[in-house]
C-alpha cells in the first residue's frame, strides 16, 4: 500500500524525495505568483480603463459646460453690444415685438445701494424673449452677493435652458407634444432649478464674497412669446396688470398695494419715467407712512408688452392726491 510503500525507502531515497517535494513547492508558489501577478496586472489594467473612462466622461462633460458657457458669454456682448441689455436705470426697447422697459433704482438710507438688477430684451438671441431680474442683497457683503447673482444667473439660466429644449426634443422626436405650454412651463422650471443650484455652487467658491452672512433675493421674469414664467426667492414682488372687459387695469409693494403700483404707472404720460415715478411715489408712501426704520433701497422694472394707449385708471385722481 502506499504509506507502508514510503516506509521501505531508504535514507538516500527519501532524502531525494524531499528535496523533490521542496523544488516542486518551489515551483508553485513561482506559479501562482506569476498567476497572482498577472490577475494583479489584469485588475490594474481594468481599474485605468474605468479611470480612463470617467476622465473621459467628465472632460466631454466639462468640454460641453465649457462651450456652452462661452456661448452665452458670446450673447451676452452681443446684447450690451446692441443695447438689448441693461444695469442701470433708463429704458430697454424692442420694436419688433412692442416690448418696452422702464428701469429705476433709488439708494435707500441704509448705506451703500444693495439692489442689483437687469433688463435683457432678445433673451439668448430669441426675438420673442425677454429677461428681468431684480435681486435685492442683504447683509455686509450683500451688494455683491446681488451683483454677482445679477452676472450669474441669466446666463446660467440661458444655458440650462437651451440644453432643456434640446433634450425634450430629442427625446420627444423633434415634437413638444399636445400642451405645448405645459411643456415649457416644465423646461423653464426645471432650468430655474439647476440655475440655482449652479449659482448657490459658484457663491461658495468665490473667494471674495461671505455669502453665509449675506445674500439676495431673486425676482426674475421670463416673457417667451404669449407665455410669462415668474420665480421668486425671497420678499421681492411682480405685479401682473392685465385689462378688463371696461377697460380697467386689473392687478393679478410694502408701502403701497398692487392696486396702487399699476395705477401709478398707468397715469405716467411718459412710459420712459414709469419706473422712476413708481419709485418716487413709493418714497412718498414710505416718508408719509412715518416708517420708524431708515427707508430700505427702492428699485422697480416697468414691462410693457404692447403698445402704450395710456388707460385712465379709475380713482388716479384720488390716488396722486394721497400720495403727494
Amino acid at each position: 500500500m502506499g504509506w507502508p510503500a514510503m516506509w521501505s525507502l531508504s535514507k538516500r531515497e527519501f532524502n531525494t524525495l524531499i528535496i523533490r517535494v521542496k523544488l516542486h513547492e518551489k515551483i508553485m508558489k513561482r506559479y501562482c505568483r506569476i498567476i497572482y501577478t498577472v490577475e494583479q496586472m489584469v485588475q490594474l489594467s481594468t481599474l485605468l480603463t474605468t479611470i480612463s473612462r470617467n476622465v473621459s466622461i467628465r472632460s466631454r462633460k466639462k468640454r460641453r459646460t465649457d462651450v456652452g458657457k462661452q456661448a452665452a458669454d458670446e450673447l451676452v456682448k452681443e446684447a450690451k453690444r446692441k443695447e438689448l441689455m441693461r444695469t442701470s436705470s433708463g429704458v430697454v426697447n424692442a420694436d419688433k415685438y412692442n416690448t418696452f422697459a422702464s428701469v429705476h433704482s433709488k439708494r435707500g438710507k441704509k448705506g451703500t445701494n444693495q439692489d442689483r438688477f437687469i433688463v435683457w430684451e432678445e433673451f439668448g438671441c430669441q426675438e420673442d424673449m425677454t429677461f428681468c431680474g431684480v435681486f435685492d442683497g442683504h447683509g455686509p457683503w450683500g451688494h455683491l452677493v446681488a451683483k454677482r447673482v445679477r452676472e450669474l444667473m441669466p446666463s446660467s439660466l440661458l444655458r440650462n435652458w437651451q440644453e432643456a429644449v434640446a433634450l425634450n426634443l430629442l427625446n420627444s422626436g423633434d415634437n413638444l407634444g399636445s400642451d405645448t405650454n405645459h411643456c415649457l412651463v416644465d423646461i423653464w422650471k426645471q432650468s430655474y432649478f439647476k440655475t440655482c443650484s449652479a449659482v448657490d455652487q459658484e457663491l461658495q467658491r468665490c473667494a471674495g464674497i461671505d455669502s453665509f452672512y449675506s445674500g439676495t433675493t431673486a425676482l426674475t421674469v421670463v416673457r417667451q412669446g404669449n407665455l410669462i414664467v415668474v420665480a421668486n426667492v425671497g420678499d421681492s414682488r411682480a405685479v401682473l396688470a392685465t385689462t378688463s372687459d371696461e377697460g380697467r387695469l386689473i392687478p393679478v409693494w410694502d408701502v403701497i398695494s398692487n392696486q396702487e403700483a399699476i395705477e401709478i404707472v398707468s397715469s405716467t404720460p411718459d412710459r420712459e419715467e414709469t419706473a422712476k415715478r413708481l419709485v418716487e411715489r413709493a418714497v412718498c408712501a414710505w416718508k408719509r407712512k412715518g416708517r420708524a426704520a431708515a427707508m430700505d433701497d427702492i428699485s422697480a422694472i416697468c414691462l410693457f408688452f404692447h403698445e402704450y394707449n395710456h388707460p385712465q385708471p379709475v380713482d388716479s385722481v384720488k390716488l396722486n392726491s394721497k400720495l403727494e
